[in-house]
């Protein structure tokens, strides 16, 4: 054959198209004329479409047929509610999670224990979703009680099983749970009492799993910086917990040049009764300074010029006389970018009693006067960091600054801008207290780390909303308040069988408490139940049976009220479900050629 014959393939496949397909073609082109490549396009793209919807990922779907998805479901609930459950309690136990990289973490906080869990079964997955969703939300509201979320979660579920099981509607059912629910949030609050200071280490050693060293070393934070005071964590670089605390506003913000340092030593510049220069832009040149140079060699104040940069011969200008010994003086950059740049220098300056020099407000740096400066008791720089303590004088003025930043707070809706507006009324109100976190092994930090943040959530809850006795004796106490007289109040009788599901429910915790001490959680249960004394319950630490406000076993109103309500909703949420939709997973394709070859194509 010869090469021009290679090539003729249109005549060759004319003539074994069939008649339709000539038929198509001719009628094509009698519509489109000879542009019938865009026609032979359109039916390739629409091929390919029909091919990749038929590799899509099919569906199962299970049917609630005798029950069968809501069991499944319910056996990943229990699965994930026994796991996290045997954290609960001043007896409870660690959890290993192995890790895909470095050590395993051993870990007693329950929605980290959540988080790891993932079953094989699919539904039973979903399951455990549906509940760690509680553990989850009860962590961001409260930033403690995940363990109780879980729990009950799985208790008002394991009770529900059973009457829907019976037959009753489960939509009535949860309408009952949700009234109850909110009924108990009300009688929560009659219970609760607001926390003194003597009582803030107990809250926080209960949340840090009996730790008492932990839970002085919170309370000793929150009398030193009070109780809106900003209290952080970082690792420590040694095996011993330690506590400092920043006097005054500090800003990660060093000197621009190692010249302005005044102790050699310590690598700091360190002045006292010292007078702040702020500049809401950058300055290029000393001339705009010169007024108030003089007037600080006059007077023979030191000056620190805070900007938002600095041009070259300007900070020469300025390191120049600070070397030949003329001017006591120091520069940095403002602190923060942006919007946040201008907030941070108005703290400052009403802080330190100065006026902001920007555009905005009409003024010149090179027209204004000793005027403009603020005071300050002591300042201290180092490479980077800055602190700047007030002298007093501005209190009434700091007080009001600091409501207008809480209200700013209540109506930030990111968790990040609140966290910034809460560092800004720290820094105002006297400074922040670190707490830093030691240990032998890197596995025992970071149990340890989530022990800390579990004490400082759960004292801050504390702080918010009061406190009640811990324990699970709370729980107890809100189920004997489930009487006839409030379901009398519902509409029909499956909701007053909504009730007695809370009602049974409730006392799961402290029977769980019970348990993993060693004891029977039944008899624990009938026992403190029994009692007749006010805040009567048991302490599973001592095995003993008292006063719980005594016994200093104390939780946060604000969890157990976020359990209660979490809990609920997913409970509500399961109960009334009655298909279950998941992805088949699909097989993974076997790959084929010679594990030795790398081009890419089998053999």
């Amino acid at each position: 054959m010869s090469a021009v014959n290679a090539f003729a393939v249109p005549r060759i496949v004319r003539g074994q198209v069939g008649s339709s397909t000539v038929n198509t073609i001719n009628l094509q082109k009698k519509c489109f004329g000879s542009n019938t490549r865009l026609v032979g396009a359109k039916l390739r793209k629409a091929s390919v479409r029909r091919q990749a919807g038929a590799t899509c990922a099919a569906k199962e779907l299970v049917f609630n047929k005798d029950g069968a998805a809501l069991k499944r479901m319910q056996a990943g609930v229990d699965k994930l509610a026994s796991t996290v459950g045997v954290t609960l309690g001043p007896k409870g136990r660690n959890v290993v999670l192995e890790s895909s990289y470095g050590s395993p973490k051993i870990v007693n906080d329950g929605v980290t224990v959540a988080k790891e869990v993932e079953l094989a079964d699919p539904v039973e997955n979903v399951g455990a979703k549906l509940v760690r969703q509680a553990a989850q939300k009860t962590n961001d509201q409260a930033g403690d009680g995940t363990t109780t979320a879980t729990i009950l979660s799985a208790a008002y579920i394991a009770e529900g099983m059973k009457i829907v099981a019976a037959g009753a509607n489960p939509v009535q059912l949860t309408r009952g749970m949700d009234a109850t629910s909110k009924f108990l949030v009300k009688q929560l609050k009659e219970l609760s009492k607001d926390v003194e200071d003597s009582e803030l280490a107990s809250v926080a050693s209960i949340s840090a799993g009996g730790n008492m060293e932990i839970g002085e070393m919170i309370a000793d934070a929150m009398a030193k910086v009070g109780r809106t005071g900003v209290i952080t964590m970082e690792e420590s670089k040694g095996v011993d917990n330690d506590l400092y605390v920043v006097e005054g506003m500090q800003f990660d913000r060093g000197y621009v040049s190692p010249y302005f340092v005044t102790d050699p030593e310590r690598m700091v510049a360190e002045y006292e009764n010292c007078r702040l220069l702020l500049v809401d832009k950058k300055i290029n040149t000393a001339r705009d300074m010169v007024g108030i140079l003089e007037e600080a060699i006059r007077s023979g104040f030191p000056l620190m010029v805070m900007a938002e940069d600095f041009e070259q011969e300007a900070l020469a200008t300025l390191v120049v006389n600070k070397l030949r010994g003329s001017l006591k003086i120091i520069a940095i950059k403002a602190p923060g970018f942006g919007e946040r740049k201008s907030q941070y220098l108005e703290d400052i300056a009403i802080l330190t009693g100065a006026t902001v020099i920007k555009d905005e407000v009409g003024l010149a740096l090179d027209k204004v006067g000793k005027e403009v400066l603020g005071t300050a008791a002591k300042v201290e720089v180092s490479k980077d960091a800055c602190t700047i303590v007030g002298d007093g004088s501005t209190s009434v003025e700091v007080a009001a600054r600091v409501k207008q930043i809480q209200r700013l707070a209540e109506q930030a809706d990111a968790d990040y801008e609140k966290e910034k507006l809460s560092e800004r009324v720290a820094r105002l109100s006297g400074g922040v207290a670190i707490i830093q976190v030691g240990a032998q092994t890197e596995t025992e930090l970071k149990e340890k780390k989530l022990r800390v943040e579990d004490a400082l959530n759960a004292t801050k809850a504390a702080v918010d909303e009061g406190i009640v006795i811990g324990g699970g004796c709370t729980l107890l106490k809100l189920s004997d308040m489930i009487t006839a007289e409030f379901k009398a109040t519902l509409d029909n009788d499956e909701q007053r069988v909504g009730a007695d599901i809370i009602k049974r429910a409730l006392p799961y915790c402290l029977r769980l408490v019970a348990n993993n001490a060693g004891e029977n959680g039944s008899v624990v249960v009938d026992k403190v139940r029994n009692s007749t004394e006010e805040n009567y319950g048991y302490n599973a630490a001592t095995d003993k049976y008292g006063n719980m406000m005594e016994f200093g076993i104390i939780d946060p109103t604000k969890v157990i009220r976020c359990c209660l309500e979490n809990a609920c909703s997913v409970a509500k949420t399961f109960l009334t479900s009655d298909v279950v939709v998941y992805e088949i997973p699909e097989d993974e394709v076997a790959m084929t050629g010679s594990p030795m070859d790398n081009s890419g194509y089998g053999l």
